[in-house]
């Protein structure tokens, strides 16, 4: 189903090694908001999607989200490019460097593995659609967070202002397919039931 370009979706080029600063975007990787968990969350949801603009919608920014992943493990890749031992040990690295040498593995800033808990689906689209608004947002308060550590590193900077807006964008669709939903939902009380399950909708 999807081609694959061999190019990023915004360009990284990182030239002065940092491991401290990995391990923060590395919570972009694997942590509690972080992309593959909003990509699994996406494509797993569309498949009961009410309509075709949640399906559409769900299916775009799930796709987007693997970009993003592999533009956080550029990003990461080339901040820990060359690394001498000293800098490992000094930056507090060396943990991660021992388990997985610096290799690109998902985690959050503090080393908590990845958590599929963090990847919902529950099959109710209102339910799914605000858990995703919400997701989305949260993704954009650590870029946040990210944004203010690297404010001095315009090459990490602005990879990530870029993943940021990005966040913005999903946010606002997913907005627009929860509204399509809405519309479409044949109840005055959209939280009685599960549109997907209980009850009939004027689906397209």
């Amino acid at each position: 189903m999807w081609n694959y370009e061999k190019r990023l979706q915004y360009p990284v080029n990182i030239k002065t090694p940092n491991a401290k600063v990995a391990q923060y975007i590395m919570s972009q990787y694997g942590g509690p908001d972080g992309e593959i968990n909003a990509s699994l969350r996406y494509l797993s949801q569309r498949f009961t999607a009410p309509n075709r603009i949640c399906r559409g919608v769900l299916n775009d920014v799930g796709t987007e989200e693997l970009a993003h992943l592999e533009i956080v493990s550029t990003i990461v890749h080339q901040l820990t490019q060359n690394l001498s031992m000293e800098e490992i040990e000094n930056s507090g690295f060396g943990p991660y460097y021992i388990d997985h040498t610096i290799g690109i593995w998902p985690q959050a800033a503090a080393g908590v593995p990845l958590n599929s808990c963090e990847f919902q689906s529950k099959g109710d689209p209102i339910t799914d659609l605000f858990e995703n608004l919400a997701a989305e947002q949260k993704a954009r308060s650590t870029y946040d967070n990210i944004l203010r550590v690297v404010k001095d590193m315009p090459e990490v900077a602005d990879p990530i202002r870029f993943l940021r807006a990005r966040e913005v964008v999903h946010f606002q669709r997913f907005g627009e397919a929860l509204r399509s939903l809405q519309d479409q939902l044949d109840a005055k009380n959209f939280y009685a039931f599960n549109p997907s399950f209980d009850a009939p909708t004027k689906c397209e």
